[in-house]
């Protein structure tokens, strides 16, 4: 086991925060109704409508990987196929099991700048071909926050939204991070989603303080069409149901949804700041939410291995990528910093002689 209390791999580290906690030790007192019939999961499910005003249909799956398949699946047919950006975690990191779910439907791959797709990137993508041979597209799927930590703004959601509709697409979000998107661009889950012409989201509970669980967000009902039995038949119907809704009541309802990902976000921020002032060391895009990519020499990043921090190298765009979590303290933070420090100067020593 690592000697550090706190790691920088990535926010599913983190353990359950209060909130979610206390919610879920509510939930387990007496017996309640199996499968979503109990009354914390419609308590969950209004707050949800309520927070994104509007009558959304909302499920709950155990993760991410289920969240954005099962969702993907609904809004595509087997030879329909999904445009997403090349480092798009439905592409990277889901073993395949958006294809899976939709017994087949492929993904389209576009590149862009700081991980984010373009009106231009997906039109290129739809014009590239009509005929009957190639996997008619149907879905852009995007993910706010994006997996190198930039945001989509409300314009580009809105000029991406536009391309939908003359193509007559769906928009699916992957809101892995979703709530430290809404923390850093100070705007209404609202704005950021249907209004923007997000037709469904997946919404992370996991990386925000809880042990489990994914809400869906259909806002274009219609869409939602037996989703459940596609739930139940994936193995994503909870029976106890109220132990991923419950926590998730907790996160909703005492606002530590957002204040967690406040917390994520400020950390990675000064983070970042601090990482700044260190010579070797290069800021690889925008810190906009609670991710920070670095390029280190090597010589560190082995010699921070070699001390038990932990932290991603295969996201797919080199570097170093530190994750900062709702329960993320500065002082961990400085130790972090002060073994780079240490590293680049050791190195520095040898050369030197």
């Amino acid at each position: 086991m690592s000697s550090h209390s706190e790691q920088f791999a990535s926010d599913n580290c983190s353990g359950i925060c209060p909130e979610a906690l206390e919610y879920m030790i509510q939930a387990n007192q007496g017996s309640a109704p199996a499968y979503g019939n109990d009354e914390w999961t419609q308590k969950a499910t209004d707050y949800f409508r309520e927070l994104f005003e509007i009558d959304c249909e909302v499920f709950f799956t155990f993760n991410g990987t289920a969240a954005n398949s099962l969702s993907l699946a609904a809004l595509c047919q087997s030879y329909h196929s999904v445009i997403c950006h090349e480092t798009a975690h439905i592409e990277t990191d889901e073993c395949g099991a958006p294809e899976f779910a939709s017994n087949g439907s492929k993904l389209l791959l576009a590149k862009g700048e700081n991980g984010k797709l373009t009106p231009q990137a997906i039109e290129a993508i739809v014009t590239r071909r009509a005929d009957i041979h190639y996997p008619k597209p149907k879905v852009i799927s995007i993910t706010q926050s994006t997996e190198l930590g930039t945001l989509y703004s409300i314009e580009e959601l809105l000029a991406i939204k536009e391309i939908a509709r003359k193509y007559n697409l769906k928009i699916h979000m992957d809101g892995a991070r979703f709530a430290n998107a809404v923390a850093a661009m100070n705007k209404s889950p609202a704005e950021m989603t249907w209004k923007s012409g997000v037709d469904v989201l997946c919404f992370c509970g996991t990386k925000n303080g809880m042990a489990l669980g994914e809400a869906i967000l259909f806002f274009n009902k219609a869409l939602a069409e037996d989703f459940d039995y596609r739930c139940k038949q994936a193995g994503q119907l909870a029976s106890k149901m109220r132990f991923i809704s419950a926590p998730w009541l907790g996160l909703l309802e005492t606002g530590a949804w957002l204040k967690n990902a406040r917390h994520a976000n400020q950390c990675a921020e000064y983070l970042e700041n601090q990482l700044l002032n260190i010579e070797s060391v290069e800021i690889m895009f925008p810190r906009e939410a609670n991710a920070v990519f670095v390029k280190l020499p090597e010589h560190v990043i082995q010699s921070l291995k070699g001390k038990n921090w932990q932290f991603y190298t295969f996201i797919g765009v080199g570097g170093v990528r530190f994750m900062c979590s709702w329960n993320t303290t500065q002082s961990k933070i400085d130790e972090l910093l002060r073994d780079i420090k240490e590293a680049i100067a050791s190195q520095s020593k040898v050369q030197s002689r």
